[in-house]
């Protein structure tokens, strides 16, 4: 009796023919410049899945809002007016420091950090590799996003943007194991390398010497250092650090500031005139 259903290939072909194509793809991914163009077309086309997909959760958050009380809407009235005149007070604080802070700088002929141009982004889906902590954000290149451009958000440093589409970009996420990013400990100024690990929740410093002043609880900071993110921004905390003498270097380990497993609002950075990071404005900048 004939099968209704034609047989297709074996699996064993099916498998060869992958591992052969995954190979290709690797090789020319490698050696031509314009396959990171053709991966940037297919990352624009099929952002309108990610849109669809994000809009069941979408409606469901805008439901959700709708069905708040007029009794939770005026109870979080009355908390915002209240943290709105503390933050009021401390902004008084923040502005006698800033202007003691430029002083310093002047006498010391340091140049004075100048604010950056900063723009809110919503994370629309989450890598699936379990390999790569990466997440997919909805501004691209029409929005000015490039490469290596910085990602914070409300709490500190979540990654760099390290592909970018039309419409929408993918950031690598500073827990991810190619990530490393220049750091300074904010109590001494210690500084150092936070790599991630493979680990969400965890990042590490590497090469640190046992003679190093890093205690449990520091705060690591953005160093400056590499010219990609400014200066000052908080990264991760000291959770452990082991100076056993029978180890090469010490070992550091951190937790992110930021909850990189429960990113939803986003904020890209821009650097100031001043502080330029994009390796086309370098070079054009050292002519």
């Amino acid at each position: 009796m004939n099968s209704i259903f034609g047989r297709g290939p074996s699996l064993q072909f099916r498998l060869i023919l992958a591992v052969i194509s995954a190979i290709l793809l690797a090789y020319l991914d490698r050696n031509f410049a314009y396959i990171a163009q053709v991966r940037g077309f297919l990352n624009t086309a099929v952002s309108p899945i990610y849109y669809v997909a994000n809009l069941p959760e979408q409606m469901l958050t805008e439901a959700g809002d709708m069905l708040k009380t007029r009794r939770t809407l005026r109870s979080e009235n009355a908390q915002l007016r209240q943290q709105a005149h503390l933050d009021s007070a401390q902004l008084q604080l923040f502005d006698q420091l800033q202007r003691e802070n430029t002083r310093l700088r002047a006498l010391l002929g340091s140049q004075v950090q100048q604010d950056a141009r900063k723009v809110v982004t919503e994370v629309i889906a989450v890598e699936s590799d379990p390999y790569r902590f990466r997440v997919l954000i909805d501004k691209g290149s029409k929005d000015g996003t490039y490469i290596g451009q910085p990602v914070l958000d409300d709490n500190g440093v979540v990654g760099q943007v390290d592909e970018v589409g039309y419409s929408t970009s993918r950031v690598l996420l500073i827990a991810d194991l190619s990530h490393a990013l220049p750091i300074r400990i904010s109590r001494n100024d210690t500084r150092s390398i936070a790599t991630g690990i493979g680990k969400i929740d965890s990042l590490s410093l590497q090469h640190v010497p046992h003679s190093a002043d890093i205690q449990v609880g520091d705060l690591a900071v953005t160093s400056g250092l590499g010219g990609r993110f400014p200066e000052g921004y908080p990264v991760a905390r000291v959770t452990h650090a082991d100076f056993d003498e029978s180890l090469p270097f010490a070992e550091i380990s951190l937790q992110p500031i930021s909850a990189l497993d429960r990113l939803r609002y986003l904020l890209l950075i821009w650097p100031s005139e001043d502080h330029v990071t994009d390796p086309d404005e370098q070079q054009e900048a050292a002519q």
